[in-house]
């Protein structure tokens, strides 16, 4: 969830059964810089040609963790390494050795958002104090997957608490656990959130790809920020089992990574039906178990694609990234079309609703099935927080309050406001303007520059566009169209419910044509 965050930087507080990779006594950058930009199928080029072990791999992503985000510009985009990831990568080295391929993923160092359930060494925390120790007692549908497809999840990725749900007032990337994560391309600048510390470990080249949650903008914007691809899924695409939730309706997991095909790569494992998840079981639901398919050069011809003219006027310079962009997609053979802002007039409060009603249901189911719940509800969540000398040293718990004063799931006021922003947002917004112009997709700058990072008087937020495709629960893709200065910003591709194919084409061709993304260069400030 993205709402309004703040800085002053945190030392990174370290789970008490987490710890960090082993430090060497000196780490020479030349002895990872081979990971610098490297895909899913150049690292899996790199493992059938003998040139690069499972093994070593992990341990020179473990090092580079080391030498960027703990020490050297210091990032802070970790949360917890996993104790066990070496081991892990010498059996999957062995499987591969002796032809015991499990899947597209094997061997791919991934980080997952720690907010989604591992069952390992790894607690699951949502950056908030009282889970430091909670440990779950089974993978989530998303960390059991990318096992299955021969993963090996090396850590968990700092958030902003609670994946931003908590307070009135707070800084993306901030948590009680995890400190502040640092946007890698000028430190003082924020990464955005929620999926801070996915986003910056990414774009920092600490591991091939990553997993985030979004409930609005939490994957969008922080690709945005950290110069990266995000995509957020159909809500019922992937399933959010084992995630700990903000919304039932709106809350998904995407692949966040530096290449539009190792997003799709990435889908194509997680897609699927789950039984206990009733979303992805949607009569209308469209799977695909390869999404690479949809990934064509030439994927801009003949595309249709609506610009939200409304929209602009935050940033005059990210309107002048948009004019260019708007031209490259017409030179490619795509028509582009000005059209009107999809969001019903009301749909955001409506929304806002939503989530307060959900948050209390979701969070308090999610304690109920932990093993040794430290709290039982969000009642018992605010008091801890009370007596905690971290959790309100910055920010209050206003949204964890308004949340619990809320009734439940039947309540006539919830109803109304889930069918207001439904109807707003889906039959009277993305479908009826979709149709009013053919489109195949609407397309909109993501965000702006990345602000400093400020603990004190929060995120400040110029502009973005993830609101119409987040509340109607429908797909959208970020991809970098450009620099500002140091600090890259993303252009985004939305459209109606299970686009994702012909989004990952627009963006694939555009990304292909343009090759805007490059490595940060870690300034202090800017």
């Amino acid at each position: 969830m993205k709402r309004k965050p703040a800085f002053a930087f945190l030392f990174s507080i370290l789970l008490i059964a987490c710890q960090p990779a082993k430090k060497e006594e000196s780490v020479s950058s030349d002895t990872h810089a081979y990971l610098e930009e490297i895909t899913i199928r150049q690292l899996q080029q790199g493992y059938r040609e003998g040139k690069y072990t499972i093994t070593a791999v992990v341990k020179d992503y473990l090092a580079r963790i080391d030498a960027i985000d703990k020490n050297g510009p210091r990032i802070n985009s970790i949360i917890c390494i996993n104790p066990d990831a070496v081991a892990i990568a010498e059996q999957l080295e062995k499987e591969w050795k002796d032809g015991k391929i499990r899947g597209p993923l094997h061997g791919i160092p991934i980080i997952l958002k720690d907010n989604i359930d591992t069952h390992d060494k790894m607690p699951n925390t949502a950056g908030a104090v009282v889970l430091r120790n909670s440990f779950p007692s089974r993978d989530s549908w998303v960390a059991q997957k990318l096992k299955e497809a021969g993963a090996i999840i090396i850590a968990k990725a700092n958030l902003s608490e609670w994946a931003n749900f908590r307070a009135d007032m707070s800084s993306s990337g901030w948590s009680g656990v995890g400190g502040q994560t640092r946007n890698p391309y000028v430190l003082d600048r924020n990464p955005c959130g929620s999926s801070s510390g996915s986003g910056a470990s990414v774009a920092a080249n600490l591991c091939v790809l990553a997993i985030g949650t979004e409930t609005n903008g939490s994957i969008v914007c922080p690709a945005n920020n950290n110069g990266i691809v995000g995509l957020k899924p159909t809500v019922g695409l992937i399933s959010r089992s084992g995630i700990i939730p903000i919304s039932f309706t709106q809350d998904t997991p995407g692949p966040m990574a530096r290449t539009v095909e190792d997003i799709a790569i990435t889908l194509g494992v997680l897609a699927g039906k789950d039984s206990s998840d009733s979303k992805t079981f949607n009569p209308e639901a469209v799977f695909h178990t390869d999404y690479t398919k949809f990934l064509k050069a030439d994927g801009l011809k003949g595309k249709r694609i609506g610009l939200l003219k409304d929209i602009a006027g935050y940033h005059a310079r990210v309107d002048t990234l948009m004019k260019k962009t708007v031209a490259y997609l017409r030179s490619q053979g795509a028509e582009v079309i000005e059209i009107e802002e999809p969001l019903g007039k009301g749909a955001g409060q409506s929304s806002f609703q939503v989530l307060l009603y959900e948050f209390k249901d979701g969070l308090n189911r999610y304690f109920a099935g932990l093993n040794n719940a430290p709290v039982k509800d969000i009642q018992q969540l605010i008091e801890f927080n009370k007596k905690d000398s971290v959790e309100l040293r910055y920010f209050d718990q206003k949204l964890l309050e308004m949340a619990q004063a809320k009734g439940n799931l039947e309540t006539a006021e919830y109803k109304e406001a889930l069918a207001a922003m439904h109807k707003l947002t889906r039959e009277e917004g993305i479908d009826k303007i979709m149709a009013k112009y053919t489109l195949d997709a609407i397309m909109a700058p993501t965000g702006s520059p990345a602000w400093k990072t400020d603990l004190i008087d929060g995120d400040h937020f110029l502009g973005g566009s993830s609101s119409p495709a987040a509340i109607a629960g429908y797909p959208a893709i970020a991809v970098p169209m450009g620099f500002i200065d140091e600090l890259p910003v993303d252009v985004s591709f939305f459209g109606k419910a299970w686009s994702e194919p012909v989004l990952l084409e627009i963006a694939y061709a555009y990304e292909q044509g343009t090759k805007h993304r490059k490595a940060p260069r870690y300034i202090p400030s800017n």
